[in-house]
């Protein structure tokens, strides 16, 4: 086993020149292929609302249907990173990479082609919306879903190989600064997609209902690194070894019967999961959905100025892509601090402080954004609520490589990452579930008393995203359950 000290990483400088040019290669493709997986999270949350309104019948609510969405999203997620990281064990982590930036790439510009009206639809040719379940669902709504979902399978398998591939490759002394560095850059990916909807916005195409779909056809761009990924890049020696002494042992590499056979790796699993479920809700049950809030109190505003239609699109789609890019401003130097903080301290208090720093900040921006200095607040409290949100994220690739033997690590972290996500699914469905209702209620009485019934709805909206803040203690009550890897070895068996 690979000695790790924290004493070379810690120290904040080097970390990058003790990497052989092969290592520097790898770490360059495997943090592009989170970037542009990261890119394309972030312009589907920009381009869900407008899709909603596109696709949906008349009279449909864009934000209850936009919530399923995104659970059908994060469903695929779960389901490609339980595949992909006991196939990257298997066959290998730069292959099965390769696969999944093809897949998410793919499509995602497919996605696009659902707004297109005159193409024939997958869910028509299948029957689906004959289905009682789709029977009030436009066919464009269906097809999109399953697109959604497709892109899910991708993005999920993405981020368990990206980081055992990295883990496996650098020298041990640098390992926590290299994957600290490889999330930080989700924040890069996350910035370029709102440029992107930030130039959109800027042209003419930023006043058209169909905007969106230029987000989704610029989300396919990444397929054109599978070709690099592909030619360039070879097997961790660290993991042919593992897969060889398995096999020799008559072990299994990717077997999730190994996983959950082995007491240790199966408490690492399971409180692993829950850590990572904590974050993951928090970020796309809660934090994601600030680009909506924003959108709102920003239509409200143009409404009251008896503004167009086409102005109104694109100022929701300008500051929306304002908030997303100070959003991520915030959270690439919120995961440096936590990087900092886990080689300082140690994993678990970085854990802790990120968690109940979210609770307290994400509280405070839904319930204050735009009450403050209108729209400006969003300058200072979106990098605010990125910081703790995403902080923790960097945890995740730091930590949870530590938990797992070689054979089983990117089982073990995408089992955890990403598994996490069925029930981190809920996360959108319970907060649109909440808002409508809340919603609902809040109209009512707003519409009897003479109130603004659609200030009356976004207040609404900010309470169900404050309730599910709640979220963030799961994270600090499963801390204690796990070990404090510092300092320490990566696990063999």
């Amino acid at each position: 086993m690979a000695d790790l000290s924290d004493k070379s990483s810690s120290s904040g400088s080097g970390w990058w020149s003790q990497l052989a040019p092969y290592q520097r290669l790898v770490f360059v493709v495997a943090t592009l292929a989170w970037l542009f997986d990261c890119l394309d999270q972030q312009l589907f949350n920009l381009a869900r609302n407008p899709a909603m309104v596109a696709l949906l019948n008349k009279g449909q609510d864009a934000k209850y249907y936009g919530g399923i969405a995104t659970a059908i999203f994060v469903l695929g997620w779960a389901t490609g990173g339980m595949i992909f990281g006991s196939l990257g064990d298997r066959y290998g982590r730069a292959k099965m990479l390769a696969v999944t930036v093809l897949l998410y790439s793919l499509a995602t510009g497919l996605s696009a082609l659902a707004g297109f009206p005159d193409l024939p639809t997958i869910s028509q040719s299948l029957h689906l919306t004959s289905i009682p379940a789709f029977k009030d669902l436009s066919a464009h709504y269906v097809d999109f879903t399953i697109f959604r979902f497709i892109t899910g399978l991708g993005v999920g398998g993405v981020f368990g190989l990206a980081v055992a591939l990295v883990a496996d490759t650098v020298p041990s002394q640098v390992r926590p600064r290299a994957l600290g560095v490889l999330q930080s850059f989700s924040a890069v990916g996350n910035c370029a997609a709102g440029l992107i909807g930030l130039a959109i916005a800027l042209t003419a195409i930023g006043s058209k209902p169909n905007y969106w779909m230029w987000l989704f056809l610029i989300g396919a761009l990444p397929a054109f690194m599978v070709a690099t990924i592909q030619l360039r890049m070879k097997e961790p020696q660290a993991w042919i070894e593992a897969r060889d002494r398995a096999a020799a042992q008559g072990k299994k590499a990717g077997s999730y019967k190994d996983l959950f056979a082995h007491s240790t790796w199966r408490r690492h699993a399971l409180f692993g999961m829950v850590l990572s479920c904590a974050g993951v809700i928090g970020l796309w049950g809660i934090g994601v959905f600030s680009t909506d809030l924003v959108g709102d109190i920003i239509a409200q505003g143009l409404n009251a100025q008896k503004a167009s239609p086409e102005a109104i699109n694109k100022g929701k789609q300008l500051w929306g892509s304002l908030n997303l890019l100070c959003f991520n401003g915030g959270a690439f130097i919120g995961m440096l601090a936590f990087t900092k903080i886990t080689e300082q301290l140690g994993r678990k208090k970085a854990f802790a402080i990120s968690f109940i720093g979210s609770l307290i900040v994400t509280v405070f921006v839904f319930q204050m954004i735009g009450k403050i200095n209108g729209q400006w607040d969003i300058l200072w409290m979106a990098p605010l609520m990125g910081f703790f949100h995403l902080s923790v994220f960097a945890g995740f690739s730091i930590y949870l490589p530590e938990l797992f033997p070689t054979r089983l690590r990117a089982t073990g972290v995408s089992f955890c990452y990403n598994v996490g996500r069925y029930a981190a699914a809920s996360g959108p469905l319970t907060l649109a579930y909440l808002a409508k209702n809340l919603a609902d209620k809040a109209a009512v009485k707003a519409a009897a008393e003479g109130g603004n019934v659609a200030i009356a709805k976004i207040d609404a909206f900010r309470d169900a995203a404050s309730w599910m803040c709640l979220i963030f203690l799961l994270g600090l009550i499963v801390l204690p359950f796990l070990p404090e890897t510092k300092g320490q070895p990566l696990p063999e068996d």
